[in-house]
């Protein structure tokens, strides 16, 4: 199996035009409100070859050198930055992906705009009460006690979604469903096309 990683001209893949953006959901919610669970479900109920791309999965790459205080936000932020543009190049590369982020400062959702072909993406909102939230957390044991709670006020404060699920309703495989139903019939204009106008 070719994946890509040779060197030969002779499997270098020709491209005669531009090639079509891939189908980008995007799911935004708070640590802890089940986004890997429905992007989980996602990759086993769709067609086609999506790729779950986690924000997570960025900031594991880092290298194990100690990151003084005054350099965390830097890091953090520099790292959501190219977590946006690597996505976005996925896409831009012909892939269908599900992105799980968490859009809690306003700059994440302005480069998000800005970066990603606003009419390929499906915006989800999943959301979930902070008491059941805080509830996981204690459970879960590998989260910073209070994230979810420091995140929430901010991070649906743009209002607007394609579609949304309340994962303390519904279980992470009806949440998949619902947003594999709405595919074939998303909403024009997109909720990312809308909120890009409105900037």
């Amino acid at each position: 199996m070719d994946t890509g990683t040779g060197s030969s001209d002779d499997h270098r893949p020709v491209h005669t035009g531009p090639t079509p953006g891939g189908t980008v959901i995007f799911l935004n919610g708070t640590s802890s409100s089940g986004k890997s669970s429905i992007a989980t479900e996602l990759l086993r109920i769709l067609g086609g070859r999506y790729f779950h791309v986690p924000v997570d999965a960025f900031h594991s790459m880092r290298s194990e050198r100690e990151i003084l205080p005054h350099e965390l936000q830097d890091v953090i932020d520099s790292t959501a930055r190219g977590f946006h543009r690597a996505a976005a190049g996925m896409a831009a590369g012909g892939n269908d992906i599900v992105v799980d982020h968490v859009l809690s400062q306003d700059w994440r959702l302005a480069d998000c705009l800005s970066v990603f072909a606003p009419d390929d993406v499906l915006l989800v909102g999943v959301r979930c009460p902070l008491p059941e939230l805080e509830r996981r957390e204690r459970e879960r044991g590998d989260r910073t006690p209070g994230l979810a709670a420091m995140q929430y006020a901010q991070v649906h404060a743009h209002g607007l979604y394609d579609i949304e699920c309340d994962t303390s309703v519904l279980s992470p495989l009806e949440c998949a469903e619902r947003i594999r139903d709405l595919l074939p019939v998303r909403p024009r204009p997109t909720a990312f096309r809308q909120l890009r106008d409105g900037r």
